[in-house]
Formats: structure tokens, sequence, C-alpha cells
């Protein structure tokens, strides 16, 4: 078809159910989960829908998730949670996604602390710009502010060529600091700089580099007791903790548990070209008793590892191979632990009777009531300053 001018015009398809089932089934469910994530109606509609297409636990699945948010992140990844921390978790990700200042997130080794870095930068004005991640604890000493800042030719011994570094490559796009707690301390001066200046000056180089790049810093390691050990710089960590993101452990999202693992088990055995079949009652009841020192990733692991060594039908506990679980681990989580209680909107009425209640329950001790909500201690005290709760000593 010609426009007026001659050029031709791109066709357009029309929106209908024959042209959508012609798209490819992995498509057309990336698209839908897209949708879902910002329109909660939508995300109830379609959970109902496969609950009643699949009858039994896979319905009970499919209600629980009506509650629970998913992000996609990437091509082919997502975030996905109904507990009371990642619920706030998703809260924070769209928020900061809409300014441009530093942000760093904290939180234990596997809880997804990249994932959320880049679900920052997909939804922000940069999504168009570079994702470009760098894990501190791995450069090597001598190469640190080479790969950081770049080098001119003849720098040192082997700089052959002129080569831009991280900071540079991430120009109008976001630079993502894994274990920035690991920098060393004489780099960390060269950091700050490029966040008061905006600029970067090659090693070598003497003319300064204008770069337009928003800094997504983490760490598994508390930076305060980094800087009290003057490991890290005090000045830099107000820089960088403008914005904080607390990704919570595995064992502190009880009630996302069984959703995780029937999500992940599904997409690995469909990697492996093996049915999914479920879990045991035993089996969930020993991955809701699990403490899970490695989250998310451990779990993957445990269910890939699970998957390949199965026979058929459902994975059993002897399948999953957790190990003993300690007698500390069964008090702090009984196997038939409840999912947590859904989490009402930040500062509402409801939200703040919920801690009151949660409280009480446990004679004001902060560390009971938090895990009676499903939260870590630190969105505990969150909820309380918001809702202006005293705690009575």
């Amino acid at each position: 078809m010609l426009k007026p001018d001659g050029h031709t015009r791109a066709p357009v398809a029309d929106l209908n159910v024959d042209a959508l089932a012609a798209l490819p089934r992995q498509e057309t469910a990336r698209l839908l989960l897209e949708a879902a994530s910002r329109d909660q109606g939508l995300r109830a509609r379609l959970c109902a829908a496969v609950a009643a297409a699949q009858p039994g636990p896979a319905a009970d699945l499919a209600f629980a998730a009506a509650r629970a948010e998913a992000e996609p992140v990437g091509a082919d990844n997502f975030m996905i949670g109904a507990s009371p921390a990642m619920l706030e978790v998703f809260d924070r990700l769209r928020r900061y996604a809409t300014v441009e200042s530093p942000v760093l997130i904290t939180g234990e080794s596997g809880t997804g602390k990249e994932l959320a870095a880049r679900a920052i930068h997909e939804r922000s004005n940069r999504a168009g710009g570079p994702f470009v991640a760098i894990n501190c604890a791995a450069l090597p000493p001598s190469l640190v502010s080479s790969e950081l800042f770049g080098h001119e030719k003849g720098a040192f011994t082997g700089a052959t060529e002129r080569r831009a570094g991280h900071v540079e490559m991430a120009h109008r796009g976001t630079l993502f600091l894994d274990e920035i707690g690991d920098l060393p301390l004489e780099i960390q001066g060269h950091l700050l700089r490029f966040l008061q200046d905006g600029q970067v000056t090659r090693v070598g180089g003497r003319a300064p580099i204008p770069v337009d790049a928003r800094i997504v810093a983490a760490t598994h390691v508390p930076l305060a007791d980094a800087m009290a050990a003057r490991r890290f710089r005090e000045d830099l960590f107000y820089r960088l903790a403008v914005l904080t993101l607390e990704m919570p452990p595995l064992r502190e999202r009880v009630g996302d548990i069984e959703l995780l693992a029937t999500v992940f088990l599904r997409r690995i055995a469909a990697e492996c070209g093996r049915p999914a079949q479920g879990f045991t009652p035993e089996a969930l009841a020993a991955l809701r008793a699990h403490s899970w020192p490695g989250n998310v990733r451990q779990m993957i692991a445990v269910l890939r590892r699970a998957i390949v060594m199965a026979n058929d039908g459902p994975l059993s506990v002897a399948d999953l191979d957790l190990g003993p679980i300690a007698p500390r681990e069964r008090a702090a989580v009984p196997p038939t632990a409840p999912a947590a209680p859904m989490r009402p909107a930040p500062g509402s009425a409801e939200e703040r009777q919920q801690v009151l209640d949660a409280l009480e329950a446990s004679q004001r001790q902060v560390s009971q009531a938090a895990r009676r909500l499903g939260v870590s201690r630190v969105t505990f005290y969150r909820m309380i300053e918001r809702n202006g709760i005293e705690l009575k000593r």
C-alpha cells in the first residue's frame, strides 16, 4: 500500500482472536505477563482462567498467584511474589524508576539484586540506553581503575590501544556496581568524584570526559561495618544511598516459596524436556521448612538437580535432597506455615492496624512481629515510622 507521498505504508494487523492465536505461545505468554504486571484486574482474570483450565492443586496455586505481582525483566526473566516484603520491593522499583537518583540495593547473596537493578533500568527513561553490570569483587586489583574508567594507549604495559571503561560504556544508561563493598578504598575516591562531577578521566589521560550514567550499586555485606572499619568511605555511602532497596531473603518470603517453586519447576522442566508433575505434600512441607541460605539461587539449583535425577511423578523429599533440617529451622519455619497476609496499601489505615495487631500478638517484640507479617525488621521499622506508631519500652 502506498501513502500519498509514494512511500510504502507498513501493514497494520487487526487485533482479533485469530491474529493473536497465530503468535508463538512463548511470545503471547510474555506479552500477557507484561500486561498483567500493570493491571491487577487483568492478572486476576488470567489467574482465574488458568485455574479453570487446570483444576486441582494448580487451581489453588493460580488463585494464590492472583494476589501476586510479576515484574518482567529482560527477554525471559521475571520477579514474582505475593509476600508483603516483595510487594514493597515492587512498589519501590516502580517509584525509583521515575527518578534519576543513585540506588543502593542490599540483601543476601542469591536474593535477586541484579534483577532488581535491571527492573529499575528497564522501567526508567534510560531503558533505551545500555545496562552495564560489573562485579567489583571480581576485578583484579591492578586493573580496577582501568576497568571502571578506561585507559589511553600506552598508559601502562599492555595498553596497546585506547579503551573506554565501564562507566563510559554506560553513557545515557545505567551502571550497576555489584558488590560495591569490595571496591578498593583508593578507587572509591574516583567514583565519588564521578558522582559529584559527572566526568571521568581515563588512566593515562588528562582530559575529563562527560558521562551521563545512573548508578545503581549493590552489596551483600553491611556497609556500616565497612565504614566503621574504614574500608568504605562514608561520603561515598551517602552519595550512593540516596534511595535504598532491601531484597528480602527467601526465608522471610514464606508465602512465596510454593509459588516460586512451582513457577521454577515448570520453567526448568520445559528447558530439560521433562514433564512438570508438581510436588508431593511432604516435598512442599520440606520446601517451606528449609532455611534457604542461598535464597532463590539455591532453590533454582535444587530444582534443576531434582528434575534431572527424579523418576516419573511428583518430586519427593528424596528428589529434593535438601538434607536434614535443624531443630532451630523447624521452630522458625513450621512445615505448615501459612502464607503471609496480603499487604494493604502503604500508609493506609489497614496497614497501620496490621502493624498494631502484629505488635500486640508478639508482645511488642519487633523481630517476632516482622516475622508474622513476612517482612524484614528494616521493612517493619519503615512501616512503623510511616504509620506514626510509637514503640513503648
